[in-house]
């Protein structure tokens, strides 16, 4: 689902004129849970370090995260340093749905 967000958002933005290719960068390794039913500590102890970089890009390029739901913002945190820690700058995020969480 993941890929096919990314190749929507890459239409798009292409469509308004950006020179834009997606791409997998990142493999997610080890086991880890789903985190439906996870509490926040454990969905940010579940996904720490749970990505490792597949590829860097060959030319210097402008990194844009994108992922299905924004939760507790551990995925995208883990995804972010996993390519920082490789070299790959990232320039923001983009996601498709956000939870709500009641104070």
């Amino acid at each position: 689902m993941i890929r096919e967000l990314a190749d929507c958002a890459g239409n798009i933005l292409r469509n308004t004129g950006l020179d834009v290719v997606t791409s997998d960068l990142l493999l997610l390794k080890g086991d880890h849970q789903d985190h439906v039913g996870l509490t926040r500590k454990q969905r940010w102890e579940n996904i720490s370090n749970a990505f490792t970089v597949a590829r860097i890009p060959r030319v210097r390029s402008e990194v844009v995260l994108v992922d299905d739901v924004f939760t507790t913002g551990a995925t995208l945190h883990a995804a972010y340093s996993a390519l920082v820690r490789a070299g790959v700058p990232v320039q923001g995020a983009a996601v498709l749905a956000g939870t709500h969480h009641k104070s």
